[in-house]
């Protein structure tokens, strides 16, 4: 896949981005942790995770893409259209009544417990693997935000609909393509986290998802 631009302004956005916002981008990652431990708590209900989403959404897509990315990749504006459209979705998604955390520990969502891990040591990792500040991806720009909502849909929903898997899912692809032309190795977990998604939406879809993967509340109920 060919891009618009080269290795070294891919980097220099990154840079651009760090010097001028890197407050608040700490910012949103101290918010985003504490949140995260709270919901595992059962301190936070899901409609707060979802409004976090949005805000990630929404941070990346104005913040990053329109602010920063377009001005080496002119498609960086339909970009940040759909990553604001993404965090209305979800802005929306806190009105649907089967969005609930599942009452058991499952596979899904230890998958979803591991992404969500990944997404928060983003930063550092990008670090060991010898990247240098500002010149590298941090915290609230879009791969890290796509693995963070992977992760927490598959905890925080029994069911995932395609008009909230479609775009993460999409950037999964988008993202994970970048990882190897620009050697940001923390990214090539990006289709991993984009597949497990659509498998869990596609599953949501079709009503045949095993009760292993959804938890106790996929189970029928018996009879008296």
């Amino acid at each position: 896949m060919q891009f618009p631009f080269t290795t070294h302004e891919f980097f220099e956005v990154f840079a651009r981005y760090n010097l001028a916002l890197w407050p608040a981008a700490l910012g949103l990652w101290i918010v985003t942790v504490v949140l995260v431990l709270r919901f595992w708590n059962g301190r936070v209900s899901p409609s707060t995770m979802s409004h976090l989403l949005a805000f990630h959404w929404a941070w990346s897509g104005i913040a990053y893409h329109a602010v920063f990315f377009t001005r080496v990749n002119r498609a960086a504006w339909l970009f940040a259209v759909l990553f604001v459209l993404q965090a209305g979705l979800f802005m929306r998604a806190t009105a649907l009544p089967d969005m609930s955390r599942s009452t058991r520990f499952t596979v899904r969502q230890a998958v979803g417990a591991t992404l969500i891990i990944y997404a928060l040591g983003y930063p550092a990792l990008n670090w060991i693997q010898g990247h240098t500040f500002p010149r590298m991806a941090t915290f609230g720009v879009p791969c890290p935000t796509t693995i963070l909502t992977a992760g927490l849909l598959l905890t925080h929903y029994r069911i995932v609909p395609w008009s909230l898997a479609a775009i993460p899912v999409g950037w999964s692809i988008v993202g994970g393509s970048g990882a190897w032309l620009f050697g940001v190795r923390a990214d090539w977990i990006l289709p991993v986290a984009g597949l497990c998604l659509a498998v869990h939406a596609a599953r949501s879809l079709s009503g045949t998802t095993p009760h292993r993967w959804l938890g106790d509340a996929a189970r029928p109920a018996r009879r008296a």
